[in-house]
């Protein structure tokens, strides 16, 4: 185990990992036990349960059983539900055995706040005389397009996975556009997320992108917000009418339109 060469538990983001792990660990022993009783069921060797049924029913149809939807996330079909899965313990077993990624899936965490409040904890510490209250998240969309591209981050973190929904992105110019026809999500290049001293001046030409976990946009899958360029023009008046129409289209970033 390398955690404690990557600052042990004084790391913040170190006391995240150990708390997904936890989760996903209690996940995987319930989904086992389902299925070692399914067999068992079906054989004849113990009574099939209203639980087991249930299990049964899903899985036959293609869905999530519900006990597993209770201790995890919604999918639509239970291959997608798998893939994310292995998703999620191959991002987390680099992580416990080799190093910190380079860039994170946020849509692999059950808790994609806490990731973030981790995030700002160590940053906050990396500054003499800073504050946790005084802190804020900052953003910036990066030139890569692929995770594998990204070197290591000197302060805060690189995310990748998220999906824009209501706008395409001018990777050449960095800002939002208008959406191709019939191309309702575009994958967002490799964000960089770090904290600043919340006195410091805002940038007020950028649109706040919503960041939703699926395409059910609610208080409860809402995640954070997202700065993103929406005009080439400095002047303030440009940026407002840019930022209302984008506002006005809904657009949003979704760890998940699936």
């Amino acid at each position: 185990m390398n955690i404690a060469r990557q600052g042990g538990l004084k790391s913040s983001l170190n006391v995240f990992l150990g708390q997904e792990i936890d989760r996903l660990q209690r996940l995987i022993t319930v989904t086992r036990k389902t299925l070692q009783e399914l067999i068992l069921a079906i054989d004849g060797t113990i009574i099939m349960s209203a639980e087991l049924q249930d299990a049964l029913n899903n899985l036959y149809d293609g869905r999530v059983p519900t006990k597993w939807v209770k201790l995890s996330w919604e999918a639509t079909t239970i291959g997608l539900w798998f893939t994310e899965l292995l998703g999620r313990r191959d991002q987390l077993f680099f992580w416990l055995t080799k190093e910190r990624p380079r860039s994170f899936w946020l849509t692999g965490f059950y808790n994609p706040q806490g990731f973030l409040t981790a995030v700002k904890q160590e940053v906050t510490r990396a500054h003499s005389g800073w504050a946790l209250d005084d802190v804020v998240e900052k953003t910036e969309v990066t030139k890569y397009e692929n995770k594998d591209d990204v070197g290591k981050c000197e302060e805060g973190v690189y995310i990748h996975g998220l999906f824009l929904e209501g706008a395409a992105w001018d990777r050449k110019n960095a800002r939002l556009v208008e959406s191709q026809p019939k191309v309702l999500f575009v994958p967002l290049p490799v964000l960089h997320v770090t904290a600043i001293n919340a006195a410091q001046p805002d940038n007020k030409t950028k649109y706040k992108c919503p960041v939703y976990r699926n395409k059910k946009r609610n208080d409860i899958t809402y995640i954070f917000s997202v700065d993103l360029n929406c005009t080439t023009a400095a002047d303030t008046k440009t940026a407002n009418e840019a930022k209302a129409k984008w506002k006005l289209r809904g657009v949003a970033l979704l760890c998940n339109y699936q």
